[in-house]
């Protein structure tokens, strides 16, 4: 699933391409027929981003909300467009660009109200310059639950996912396992910050880096990462790799359905 830089990443993609211009909005694939027949020759005024929500804003108050989800992805290309294929839930264009939008978990036609309610059960995201990081750090320290298992629960902290999550801990060598009430204020407002910088970017890069400059590959004379999701890392999917900083092995194990990433001699309890 896509963590909140790739989300804010969109939002830029979209409004750079379609902001203040009358689009085409159609879909091919015909779940959206309803709301895309709505908003066709309409002009996007606003796009938005909060945790893994995409916000696209139409006329005064109608907006498409995308959650991708673990299959939804999204496609950028020049004019003039090709035949979208059936798989298509939305297509935006307009005579210089267009945008297809498939396998979303969301997408959905909602109002003003309907979008503040998603903002509400949402918690501070780093990326946002509304952000009220105190307000995550109020429920994390009265929290028995580990801290890996706190910074993915999206109420409290969204946009973090599981890469930021391990990589993070790492970088302030705070044991995943570290019951949130166990985090001082002074560890949150460090992990906030570097959460912040990092996904920020992320944004710029369209991708994950969290490797401080004394551990890249042309610094330590090693090979560069090969992996699908980019980028250079500390421990995320390196289990049984030596670690960057100690040597030591990363170990792995299952928090929440999901798997987790840590260096035991970096990260002590």
């Amino acid at each position: 699933m896509p963590e909140g830089h790739t989300i804010h990443r969109l939002a830029q993609d979209y409004a750079e391409r379609f902001s203040g211009r009358t689009v085409r909005v159609t879909s091919p694939q015909g779940k959206f027929s309803d709301a895309a027949a709505l908003l066709d020759r309409t002009e996007l005024t606003a796009t938005e981003a909060h945790g893994k929500h995409l916000f696209l804003g139409f006329r005064d108050g109608d907006w498409v909300h995308i959650h991708l989800g673990l299959f939804g992805k999204v496609g950028f290309g020049d004019a003039p467009a090709p035949p979208p294929a059936d798989t298509v839930r939305l297509r935006l264009a307009d005579d210089t660009s267009y945008v297809d939008l498939r396998g979303p978990t969301t997408c959905a036609l909602i109002t003003d109200a309907e979008k503040r309610a998603v903002h509400d059960r949402l918690g501070p995201d780093p990326l946002r310059a509304d952000a009220d990081p105190g307000a995550a750090y109020r429920r994390i320290s009265r929290s028995r639950t580990t801290i890996a298992a706190l910074l993915m629960d999206q109420k409290i902290v969204a946009g973090v996912g599981n890469v930021y999550r391990a990589e993070v801990l790492f970088r302030h060598g705070i044991d995943p396992y570290r019951a949130g009430r166990d985090i001082t204020p002074a560890e949150w407002d460090a992990i906030w910050a570097d959460l912040a910088a990092l996904m920020r970017e992320g944004v710029r890069n369209n991708r994950i880096d969290t490797v401080r400059p004394e551990h890249t590959p042309e610094a330590m004379g090693r090979p560069p990462r090969v992996d699908d999701h980019g980028g250079e890392v500390y421990v995320y999917r390196r289990a049984n790799l030596p670690c960057h900083v100690c040597g030591g092995g990363i170990s792995t194990a299952d928090l929440a359905a999901r798997n987790l990433f840590w260096c035991p001699a970096c990260q002590k309890r």
